[in-house]
């Protein structure tokens, strides 16, 4: 693509030795810049890539999006206000909008975001059309199909692009159901993207490191559905907080449909149970009752179910097509996964004040009477510190007993980041809360501290395979320590 062509909608504020070319890609990382790219000098919290410009230049990049001018090339530099907002315009162009092809569809929300992606491919697949997968585990382009790796929740504009337009004209799936998080929208890291359907989870304290308040927080996630154009659709959850504001911000010509358990709305559940096998409760839509058995537990798993539900009726699914879908679906990786037997251990990856609340509430629902809720967790480093004593005082007040540790410390000291977390502690009882700053050796205490009939939640991580430690990253899995300890006993 020439060069004059790849900028033609541009917003810029400049451009430096204008020559004609060929562009060939795009880049950010200057060690990956290959010959013909133009090298997008993004600004971020740590990095500035203005700095990197040279070494881009000596790996071939053809021209520069800058925000300043880079001293001492020739090449063309096309200066513009934001390159982390205009390198979503310029993938965009260069990749020929693969959205406006495609029924793309936007979950966002604090929790349950991957599972309700999930649940609409299957729903999709259900009524015999293809549909893709953007989100934390990666991409896949069917429910039986392989992830793909992918660095962020929502990748970086250039690879989301290249990946929309593979799915598109290579794989020829025109349905896409993509997490969206509260980043990717205030980077415009979806900039371009045309969203036919945006769906909204919940939203609770997290990434506050980053948005600072609840506020910017909310901001940053209600750009989606102010995007909407008329004809699109908004499926929002009437029983969260913010579910009126959200509604608020939809622009007029957008049908909109709520989902909830206690607020009125288009769909709702009730007469919920839960029990060792999974969930089941009543479905209520346009007046219609629906029973529900899912092999998925916990109230988060309902909403969740009602969110992919609502959506798959926003899209024009026949509501039996939708739920015959959803009741053969086990879970998701790391979502209330259970990996042993006796003791019942369950693998979260709640890291959140909610969400740890919200599996240990569903994991007491299924508790025998005569044993114990222990609950390991702790909270990430480099991360927002205020929620870490929420999450103390959360699993002090819903579990029996409680194993306080790691869970990816980054660059901070373990001990400092757990003595954040027991200062939302009422007391420090040695027989109810244990202390072990080694995830490692955390998970193997518990073979001594829970009973056949006690049941165990190892909570924050989830899928993840990585322990992300001060100088290097380890590969490490709640899951297969947990197998490891409990040996004998596995699923």
């Amino acid at each position: 693509m020439k060069l004059d062509e790849l900028i033609e909608y541009l917003d810029y504020k400049d451009l430096i030795n204008f020559k004609n070319i060929d562009i060939t890609g795009i880049s950010y990382n200057s060690k990956t810049t290959k010959k013909g790219d133009i090298f997008v000098c993004l600004v971020g919290e740590h990095t500035d890539g203005h700095e990197f410009a040279n070494n881009a230049i000596e790996n071939g990049a053809a021209a520069l999006l800058v925000e300043r001018k880079i001293e001492g090339t020739k090449i063309p530099q096309v200066v513009v206000s934001s390159t982390r907002h205009k390198i979503a315009d310029i993938a965009d162009r260069f990749y020929s909008s693969p959205s406006k092809g495609i029924n793309l569809i936007g979950i966002t929300g604090t929790n349950g975001k991957t599972t309700v992606t999930h649940l609409i491919q299957k729903i999709f697949e259900e009524n015999g059309q293809k549909c893709a997968l953007i989100g934390t585990l990666g991409y896949k382009l069917s429910s039986n199909g392989e992830y793909r790796d992918a660095k962020h929740t929502t990748p970086q504009a250039p690879e989301l692009q290249a990946t929309l337009r593979m799915i598109k004209d290579v794989e020829k799936i025109d349905n896409v159901v993509m997490e969206v998080s509260s980043h990717a929208l205030e980077q415009n890291r979806v900039g371009g993207c045309r969203f036919n359907g945006a769906v909204f989870t919940n939203l609770t304290q997290d990434h506050l490191d980053y948005h600072i308040t609840m506020e910017n927080y909310f901001k940053a996630k209600a750009l989606l559905f102010e995007r909407l154009t008329e004809g699109d659709f908004a499926v929002i959850n009437a029983d969260d907080e913010y579910g009126d504001r959200f509604i608020s911000v939809v622009p007029e010509g957008v049908k909109v449909l709520t989902y909830g358990v206690y607020q009125q709305s288009d769909v709702m559940a009730r007469n919920i149970n839960f029990s060792l096998n999974g969930a089941e409760f009543t479905l209520i839509e346009n007046g219609k009752e629906h029973k529900v058995n899912l092999h998925m537990n916990g109230m988060f798993s309902v909403y969740n179910i009602l969110a992919a539900v609502t959506a798959s009726l926003a899209i024009g699914i026949d509501i039996e097509v939708a739920l015959k879908a959803l009741q053969n679906v086990k879970g998701v990786a790391g979502r209330f996964e259970v990996v042993v037997k006796k003791p019942l251990v369950i693998v979260d990856y709640a890291h959140t004040p909610d969400g740890l609340e919200n599996v240990l509430k569903s994991a007491r629902e299924i508790t025998p009477e005569d044993g114990k809720l222990i609950c390991l967790f702790g909270c990430g480093g480099d991360r927002d510190a205020t929620k870490r004593p929420k999450m103390g005082a959360i699993a002090e007040r819903l579990a029996d007993k409680i194993v306080i540790t790691s869970d990816n410390p980054r660059t901070e000291d373990p001990q400092t980041i757990i003595t954040d977390i027991i200062a939302g502690l009422k007391s420090v009882n040695t027989e109810s809360v244990i202390v072990e700053p080694d995830r490692g050796t955390a998970i193997a205490l518990l073979k001594t501290i829970a009973n056949n009939n006690d049941v165990v939640v190892i909570a924050g991580k989830g899928h993840e395979d990585y322990q992300i430690l001060k100088d290097k990253t380890i590969h490490f899995d709640d899951r297969e320590e947990a197998r490891k300890v409990f040996e004998g006993s596995v699923i």
